[in-house]
């Protein structure tokens, strides 16, 4: 059985100096008053042009991030690969919604798909939904809604710009990752994702949707995609996730008047979880799996069952996925026992990836127990160290 306790396994591409920094990192994102005072006065700072860019990259950036652009991750990655833990770039550029804009995400997207190509340490690609097409549409295709025709076309851009990726990602044979959004667009992604299935994954998986757990209804919606993927004949890529927009999701619900599509209690989202993770794995010759959690819990049972049913820890049908910066004690020991591991690795313009930077922290503040783990193992190392 996998040992996430093994700290010198887990921390061994943190120099002394980046250890400390760490600790100091988690210590004050643990706070989470601090993590929303912080949080304001920095929105305000980059707002006003104060001179805070090179603080936040020597700091929560570098902690967090592979660099301002593909060539500055390469150190990270490399360091990384020498660990066999690969790597998935994520050009983090969140919120801008210009038809100019999508175009060069997606032109971002590309070159990714080429580098990756050229390099066995990084084997996927990612992108989500609306960095390359506006929310707005999305949400009125969800919701039926009829489309002006300037809308119309936004649509068929969004769709071009969709095909463009996994068409290339099929020639450079990189699976994609496409991320999933909040619940009143998510059906539009859906429906083009299993629609992109039938066209690039016929002979193996290159196109993986995003299933985010915590929602009731992804159970179902992972039986009816398997349903059609065998009348159809087409294989599924999924990426299993619990989600990312609890409290929004919530919010809109009770305001709208509607029931939340969010599972009521933590204990049924693992369940919803579990039960999912145990479908694909007894389907693994239909379904490729992608693992993004940091529950320990989760993984162990995902280990427990691969074991069962005889599939080896290598495999390549499962990978299993977690934050750069976070549960290193993961990622690093799945690794150490010949699992398929990586990370995902945000890039891009420091003041352009802040919103991810929020986000994060705040996701900490918000996962009870988590960010004292985060502390209690790195303090273990240190002591371990000396230092």
């Amino acid at each position: 059985m996998v040992d996430f306790t093994n700290t010198k396994v887990a921390f061994n591409t943190k120099t002394n100096p980046e250890l400390k920094r760490a600790y100091f990192l988690f210590k004050m994102i643990s706070n989470s008053h601090l993590v929303k005072i912080g949080t304001a006065l920095t929105n305000f700072a980059l707002k006003t042009n104060l001179p805070i860019e090179g603080l936040i990259k020597s700091t929560v950036f570098d902690h967090f991030c592979g660099g301002i652009s593909i060539i500055d991750c390469k150190p990270k990655i490399n360091q990384m690969y020498k660990s066999n833990v690969y790597c998935v770039l994520d050009y983090s550029v969140e919120g801008k919604q210009t038809e100019s804009q999508f175009d060069l995400i997606t032109k971002k997207t590309l070159d990714l798909l080429d580098f990756a190509a050229d390099n066995k340490s990084i084997p996927f690609t990612v992108f989500k939904p609306t960095a390359v097409g506006c929310f707005e549409i999305y949400k009125k295709i969800s919701q039926s809604e009829d489309l002006n025709n300037d809308e119309f076309d936004k649509w068929n851009r969004i769709k071009d710009r969709f095909h463009l990726i996994c068409k290339h990602a099929e020639k450079k044979n990189i699976p994609v990752l496409i991320d999933a959004e909040e619940s009143w667009i998510q059906k539009a992604v859906d429906d083009l994702t299993e629609e992109l299935m039938q066209v690039y994954n016929k002979d193996k998986v290159i196109i993986f949707n995003t299933l985010q757990a915590y929602r009731w209804d992804r159970y179902k919606y992972l039986i009816d995609l398997h349903k059609n993927s065998k009348i159809i004949g087409f294989k599924i890529g999924i990426k299993l996730v619990r989600g990312a927009y609890m409290e929004k999701e919530r919010t809109r619900a009770q305001i709208k008047g509607y029931k939340s599509p969010i599972c009521q209690t933590k204990v049924e989202t693992d369940k919803n979880f579990n039960k999912c993770l145990t479908y694909i794995i007894n389907n693994l010759n239909n379904i490729n799996l992608f693992l993004g959690t940091h529950n320990e819990a989760s993984i162990l049972k995902a280990v427990k069952l691969l074991n069962s049913n005889g599939v080896k820890n290598n495999n390549t049908k499962i990978w299993f996925g977690q934050l750069y910066g976070m549960s290193d004690h993961i990622s690093f020991n799945l690794a150490e026992n010949d699992f398929n591991v990586s990370k995902y690795l945000p890039y891009g313009p420091v003041k352009d990836v802040m919103p991810y930077l929020f986000r994060r922290a705040e996701e900490n503040t918000s996962v009870s127990g988590y960010t004292n783990r985060e502390l209690e193992l790195i303090k273990t190392e240190k002591n371990r160290r000396g230092i």
